[in-house]
């Protein structure tokens, strides 16, 4: 893994770069987060108090055993999980507070989400993929802002392409596109070189990375590689549903 992004994810930056705007304060603040999954003697204390501010700006890893937490940790700060107690406040708006469909809003406004799985609609092309959360928040020329987005991860001859038509890193890619489209001040990562070879997986890091550098956004990343890790400015390790340590690159 490079000790820092190469210059080749910057260049493709660069056709399309929408600085968004910082608050003042933690982008994120979790307060005292508690959430278990289960019923009965089946139910799973999965985060136990966890108290955590991410700056803006700042790329983050989450790192730690499997089953720690990591991942269910980057669903409640992205609101697509409600903690059982706790507070988490993002860009100064309370999570709690907001009804599902606020919600839902909300995070298709500030917060870009990858999975390491992709989650492409199969019978959508690359372009439509890309579009539809631009169509659903009823945004104008959704088709000519998808198109830009997957010129800057370099995708922009693979327009009318479906998933099956591409490989792992260009479907992953779509998947970036598709979670900046929106300009969010958020990226959230869960794992996304999980599914790659080690060639592809370097990609995908280098411009995660450059696009977290040029459009000012914030990035948290979940992540069992090393290297990876190093290449953010702080690492936060759990174990058992709990913060272990906060470590500064």
């Amino acid at each position: 893994m490079p000790d820092k992004p190469s210059s080749v994810a910057s260049q493709t930056t660069r056709q399309t770069i929408h600085q968004v705007p910082r608050p003042a304060g933690p982008t994120i603040a979790l307060s005292d987060i508690d959430l278990s999954l289960g019923r009965g003697a089946a139910r799973v204390h999965v985060l136990r108090g966890i108290s955590l501010d991410v700056a803006a700006g700042e790329a983050v890893g989450l790192v730690g055993p499997s089953g720690s937490g990591k991942s269910t940790l980057l669903m409640v700060m992205a609101g697509l999980e409600r903690p059982d107690a706790g507070r988490i406040v993002v860009e100064g708006t309370d999570l709690g507070a907001l009804s599902e469909d606020d919600l839902a809003r909300f995070r298709g406004r500030r917060i870009g989400i990858v999975f390491q799985a992709f989650h492409l609609v199969p019978t959508m092309t690359a372009i439509e993929n890309v579009a539809l959360p631009l169509e659903l928040a009823g945004k104008d020329g959704a088709h000519e802002r998808a198109a830009a987005e997957l010129a800057a991860v370099g995708l922009g001859h693979r327009l009318h392409h479906y998933p099956a038509q591409l490989s792992g890193g260009e479907q992953q890619r779509v998947a970036i596109a598709r979670a900046i489209a929106p300009d969010p001040a958020i990226l959230v990562a869960d794992e996304p070189t999980g599914n790659l070879d080690e060639t592809t997986g370097r990609q995908i890091v280098d411009l995660l990375f450059a696009l977290k550098r040029d459009r000012g956004a914030t990035l948290v990343l979940v992540t069992h590689d090393p290297g990876l890790a190093r290449l953010c400015d702080r690492t936060v390790r759990l174990r058992s549903g709990r913060v272990e340590e906060a470590m500064a690159a």
